[in-house]
């Protein structure tokens, strides 16, 4: 006689655990399938219960669009967020995701609508990273709120292959540009920025948030920055891996500098950089210093001036102290930069690698 696969309780049950297709954190869901008759009938009934789960049927059943389910898992889930981060994921869902049909029911996506979605993007890859991205983010969520397969989302991700996109090679100022740098005929405000950027090596944000308070002995204190919500200045922490700090101000940019905290005084303003009533830049005030400092240093060159931006001087300031090492350590570069020792070793290694002199050291040590 056959083995019975389930035996009946003392309940008077026969009863198993079956995964519902979803998930409770990174664990697999599972539910109770019982039955008062038999074995064979609590088997026929876990059979059935597994064609569901892989038509998708065992789910919550909920009619909500893919777009408006969206939308609120950005709000909810990237509401906290930072808000150039939350800036992308609110781009990607309302000028990529709306491609989809606004009929589409969350419950109705598979992979060909992901493969549309890169497919539109085509020749785009970090806007296709990006979009990848946050489409996986959106169903996992759902899956967690029980609202997707899980084993549908595991598939849709393992049939349709992710975006390789490889960030462009970042790079110092050229020749021409630091020339033009000391050159160029700029008001007192232009120059005290790109001298900021240039010898403190700070980031965009950084700089538009500084005031006359910052600046004192030489040294600027970088304890704020600005990021623009929808074009509107709005403070917050500096993204220092290390907190505030404290960063010396070159004697070579330090006058230009020094002149423009001694006109904001004299206005009894506050902002180093700001708009003619004193406020702090917004994204369209500042572009157009950004289109006045690249024009004053293109007529001051022999050569045009094309992909130069605040991070480039950024990318130089760290390239000119890794040149110094062992003068400055690592972890002091990583210090002025508000960055991590990991960061600056995995982008500037090259430059420690060009410095190294392991056949001398070995002479020298043995």
């Amino acid at each position: 006689m056959a083995r019975t696969k389930y035996t009946r309780g003392k309940d008077g049950y026969f009863c198993t655990k079956v995964w519902d297709g979803t998930m409770s954190g990174r664990k697999k869901h599972y539910i109770t399938i019982r039955s008062k008759k038999s074995s064979k009938d609590l088997e026929e009934k876990v059979a059935d219960f597994r064609v569901q789960v892989q038509e998708r049927r065992a789910v919550r059943h909920n009619d909500i669009s893919f777009i408006a389910y969206a939308r609120s898992w950005a709000e909810v889930y990237k509401g906290q967020k930072q808000l150039n981060t939350r800036a992308m994921y609110e781009n990607v869902i309302e000028k990529h995701l709306t491609f989809l049909p606004a009929s589409l029911r969350l419950q109705d996506v598979d992979r060909i609508h992901l493969q549309k979605l890169l497919n539109h993007a085509a020749g785009k890859p970090r806007t296709q990273q990006q979009i990848y991205m946050t489409f996986r983010q959106i169903l996992l969520s759902a899956v967690a709120d029980h609202l997707f397969p899980a084993n549908v989302a595991e598939e849709i991700f393992r049939a349709v292959e992710r975006p390789r996109y490889t960030p462009g090679e970042k790079r110092p100022l050229l020749p021409h540009e630091k020339t033009a740098l000391f050159s160029a005929d700029l008001s007192t405000m232009d120059k005290a920025f790109i001298f900021i950027l240039y010898g403190c090596g700070l980031r965009r944000g950084e700089a538009l948030a500084l005031t006359v308070f910052d600046i004192k002995d030489k040294r600027v204190t970088v304890s704020k920055a600005h990021a623009f919500d929808h074009g509107i200045p709005v403070q917050k922490p500096p993204k220092s891996a290390n907190g505030y700090r404290t960063v010396p101000i070159p004697e070579s940019v330090f006058s230009a500098i020094w002149e423009r905290v001694s006109d904001v005084r004299a206005s009894g303003g506050t902002y180093l950089f700001c708009m003619r009533d004193g406020e702090p830049m917004t994204a369209s005030s500042y572009a157009k210093m950004w289109r006045r400092i690249v024009r004053a240093m293109s007529k001051a060159s022999d050569q045009e001036i094309t992909g130069l931006t605040a991070h480039v001087l950024r990318h130089n300031y760290c390239t000119e102290l890794c040149y110094q090492i062992p003068k400055i350590s690592i972890k002091h570069i990583a210090y002025l930069l508000g960055d991590t020792e990991k960061m600056v070793l995995e982008v500037y290694n090259h430059i420690v690698m060009e410095k190294e002199d392991s056949a001398g050291a070995i002479n020298a040590a043995l």
